[in-house]
């Protein structure tokens, strides 16, 4: 049987994109997290999900939300990816917003974003799976590189890659 650092070992051999998942708290401060268990799940009717550790600092928050965005994170953006990745405050600066969606906050810079309610939440082994139902989506029409998390680190797409 594969022991949980060995699943983690391997799990982190699938490159994935990298998102901060914006919202609100029970003060009305606008709030960050970092995820890369995003997926899309369905276009009719417009579904998208992500996965939350039951032990995150912020999950009495998480768990009450009503609704949230989904803000896809351009290779520029690793200092702000890593900072709502850590312990410590998870607020994000008006500086930071480009603006708000259906009270759920969009950052700057983002590649794209989602404006989602909580469409379903599922408990599922030792995180909570939230399920969206996307309202509006924007992104971004430049060429521009996304950030990229694989084997525990932030790395780049090949050049070659897609020719």
């Amino acid at each position: 049987m594969a022991t949980p650092l060995d699943l983690r070992q391997a799990f982190g051999h699938f490159g994935t994109g990298v998102a901060i998942i914006g919202f609100h708290d029970r003060e009305n401060r606008p709030l960050g997290l970092t995820i890369n268990s995003f997926a899309s799940v369905s276009l009719e009717p417009a579904l998208l999900s992500w996965c939350l550790a039951n032990e995150s600092q912020l999950y009495d928050d998480v768990a009450a939300v009503s609704r949230f965005s989904v803000n896809i994170l351009a290779a520029d953006q690793v200092d702000l990816s890593n900072r709502m990745a850590g312990s410590g405050s998870h607020e994000l600066g008006a500086d930071e917003i480009e603006d708000v969606i259906d009270s759920a906050p969009a950052l700057k810079g983002a590649l794209a974003h989602f404006d989602c309610y909580v469409h379903h939440k599922i408990e599922a082994g030792d995180h909570l799976l939230l399920i969206g139902g996307i309202d509006g989506v924007r992104y971004c029409t430049k060429q521009r590189a996304p950030l990229i998390y694989f084997r525990g680190a932030y790395t780049g797409l090949a050049e070659s890659a897609g020719k």
